[in-house]
């Protein structure tokens, strides 16, 4: 399965910003060990369901440090019987692109 999800907390920097606590959770889906990307919106990550909802978690947790909300927006690919389509869906569309 893929997940792609952006986990804001409540607390911000002083100009509003959550540059701070969105790097602890992306950190801590970078220590998970599992494919990942990150983009200026959302940070993708590829798995089955319990590794990918455990990391997930553990980053909404990173983010929410010193928060009393964090607000967590999440969408799912979940296609059994599919590994490494963190890459190979963009790839596909590369290729068509290139055609």
């Amino acid at each position: 399965m893929i997940v792609a999800f952006s986990v804001s907390p409540s607390a911000a920097e002083e100009d509003g910003g959550v540059s701070e606590a969105v790097a602890r959770a992306v950190k801590a889906v970078r220590e998970s060990g599992l494919p990942n990307s990150t983009n200026a919106m959302f940070t993708n990550i590829e798995g089955s369901w319990d590794e990918v909802m455990d990391v997930v978690k553990r980053a909404v947790e990173a983010a929410g440090e010193g928060s009393s909300r964090v607000g967590l927006v999440l969408k799912a690919d979940i296609r059994p019987g599919y590994e490494g389509q963190l890459t190979a869906k963009v790839e596909r569309v590369e290729k068509h692109l290139s055609e």
